[in-house]
């Protein structure tokens, strides 16, 4: 059986090493479902950038650098996740970081069609990137960072579904 690294040279993914996969999202905040798929990522790729994407579309209720501060804080002692900010078109990240993959999780059938949408048009704009799919961990299959944040306002009991760190930060949102 080859490797996932092996695999990716011979189909004409940049022939450097380590082999990087980015992992695009808003991550307002990281959960621990995006901890779990950024783990798992590590498992398949030297190297994880986690793009914190600029979405002129969406309101964060934490700053782009407070979304890169929780994030890293994840990751303290991991040398091989990178922590950035990007904006525009995902896949040109990917090229200029030089991946040869986009991670992009999936919770359930509905978060399928419109991430089979984005991998075939990034396929078009490049072919040298995959899209690599990963399923969400069972046990964070009905959290999404838009239902923690509804919770945490309201008061909700959000221990466990996010790191400590970002628990301390929704609280500190929602109690001023």
């Amino acid at each position: 059986m080859t490797t996932i690294k092996e695999q990716a040279k011979t189909h004409g993914c940049h022939d450097t090493t380590p082999t990087i996969a980015v992992y695009p999202g808003t991550f307002d905040p990281i959960t621990n479902g995006h901890v779990d798929i950024i783990k798992r990522a590590l498992r398949l790729f030297d190297r994880v950038v986690v793009a914190v994407a600029i979405n002129s579309k969406k309101t964060p209720l934490f700053s782009l650098d407070e979304r890169i501060t929780l994030i890293s804080t994840c990751f303290t002692n991991n040398k091989r996740v990178q922590v950035e900010s990007t904006s525009g078109l995902i896949v040109d990240y990917a090229m200029n970081k030089k991946a040869c993959a986009i991670v992009r999780g999936l919770r359930a059938v509905s978060d399928f069609d419109y991430e089979l949408q984005l991998a075939l048009m990034n396929r078009k704009l490049e072919r040298k990137v995959e899209t690599v799919f990963l399923m969400t961990g069972f046990r964070w299959i009905y959290i999404s960072s838009s239902i923690i944040k509804d919770a945490a306002r309201h008061g909700g009991d959000i221990g466990g579904v996010v790191p400590a760190h970002v628990l301390h930060a929704l609280q500190k949102k929602y109690s001023g």
